[in-house]
């Protein structure tokens, strides 16, 4: 087992994080500011000039789609080549869509691209790879536990050559972003001669469909998270054509285990560059700050905090890298598990220390001029999305106990 930089993906790493922390850096916070000039869902000329130019220039370094993992499309990087990339990506919040590798696109990407018929991927997928459009996956609902993803309830009838789709959908991340195109839906296609996890479809929605009414901004403690926004979206009798459908009725779910293992191990990556930009950002505050006659890191805990933290870091990414060694073996099944325990534990550190972090700076920490308390607000919240730590820990449990059930049986 090789979880180490390779010598293929080590320029790669020394140059996205020199991109990130010269170029990207400085104008994350200019970006960010300009949130809020008149509609919040649009994207001001400075903010537009701002991600282009970036994404124009690692363009021009061929600095792009690096998360085409075991594709002749992109670099051809093995997932754990990629988890390296990805950690630095989660260092700033303009970041991952600089180098076109950002949620949810990768993963519709990665749909379109193993699940998409020629015309999906001329219309879709092509402008996608390109970093012109923007897309999002609709599968979470409000009037259901969305944790247990069968008890999706959106229909999706057959009438003529049409599909009929009505329902809800919220917290569809990226719905909010007026370059959105395209979304992926998951629907109850119902049938009594197909199993449990065969009773749903996925379909492609263009985002101008008409029936289809944005609701409202789903805020995450108090913030909207424009101009990306996690919408709460109606669908009213929204026509689609029958080709629609990605592989046929009941296969929603083999598509979605497919979309989200790789993503999962992304979030969980990204989630560890955030680990790793706080503990920074706590160790240079706790060197240049002085209280009671010596600098933070000499008071109380803090040389064990900040040593607690680093350690915990270390374990969270090994255990990512083993994780993305376990899906690029081809099994998805036996990867599983391994994804679960990631999806629980990278989160988990990196609110610790993010939280060590804000303690640290004081009162800075919870305000706007770190982004402290962006990167908590983000990371709590990636411990629901994609499957909630109480799901991922059954999946573990039950993985464990296989062996023993068998037995007993």
């Amino acid at each position: 087992m090789d979880l180490g930089v390779t010598a293929r993906v080590k320029p790669l790493i020394e140059q996205v994080r020199t991109m990130v922390r010269e170029e990207i850096a400085p104008l994350s916070d200019e970006f960010l500011s300009l949130v809020g000039e008149g509609d919040r869902f649009t994207y001001t000329p400075r903010q537009t000039e701002i991600l282009e130019g970036l994404k124009d220039l690692a363009k021009s370094r061929d600095l792009w789609n690096f998360w085409l993992t075991d594709s002749e499309r992109g670099y051809g990087l093995t997932t754990v080549e990629y988890a390296y990339l990805a950690e630095e990506m989660g260092k700033e919040h303009l970041a991952a869509e600089v180098f076109n590798c950002s949620a949810p696109d990768t993963g519709n990407m990665e749909v379109f691209e193993r699940y998409g018929t020629p015309e999906m991927k001329e219309r879709w997928l092509k402008p996608l790879l390109a970093g012109e459009i923007r897309s999002a996956y609709a599968m979470t609902e409000p009037d259901v536990a969305s944790s247990d993803a069968t008890n999706m309830a959106m229909t999706c009838v057959a009438e003529g050559d049409e599909w009929v789709l009505n329902g809800e959908k919220w917290w569809i991340s990226g719905a909010g972003d007026p370059r959105c195109a395209v979304y992926i839906v998951m629907v109850a296609t119902p049938s009594a001669d197909r199993g449990r996890h065969q009773q749903h479809s996925m379909v492609v929605v263009p985002a101008d469909t008409k029936g289809i009414e944005i609701l409202r901004p789903m805020q995450v403690y108090g913030h909207d998270d424009a101009p990306h926004g996690h919408m709460h979206i109606r669908f009213t009798d929204v026509r689609v054509p029958k080709d629609a459908m990605l592989l046929g009725e009941g296969r929603g779910f083999e598509i979605s285990q497919g979309r989200l293992g790789p993503g999962r191990i992304h979030h969980c990556m990204r989630a560890i560059g955030q680990a790793e930009k706080a503990l920074e950002l706590m160790c240079r505050r706790s060197i240049q700050r002085e209280a009671f006659g010596k600098p933070l890191a000499r008071l109380g805990a803090n040389f064990d905090i900040i040593a607690e933290a680093r350690m915990k870091i270390e374990q969270a990414r090994l255990l990512c890298l083993k994780a993305a060694w376990m899906m690029d073996q081809g099994d998805p099944r036996a990867a599983a598990p391994w994804i679960s325990q990631i999806k629980v534990v990278a989160p988990r550190v990196a609110l610790e220390v993010i939280d060590e972090a804000v303690q640290m700076h004081g009162g800075a920490g919870v305000s706007q001029d770190t982004p402290l308390a962006a990167a908590w607000t983000h990371v709590r919240t990636l411990r629901l999305a994609d499957g909630p730590d109480a799901v991922h820990r059954r999946q573990v449990a039950r993985a464990e106990l296989k062996p023993y059930t068998n037995q007993a049986t």
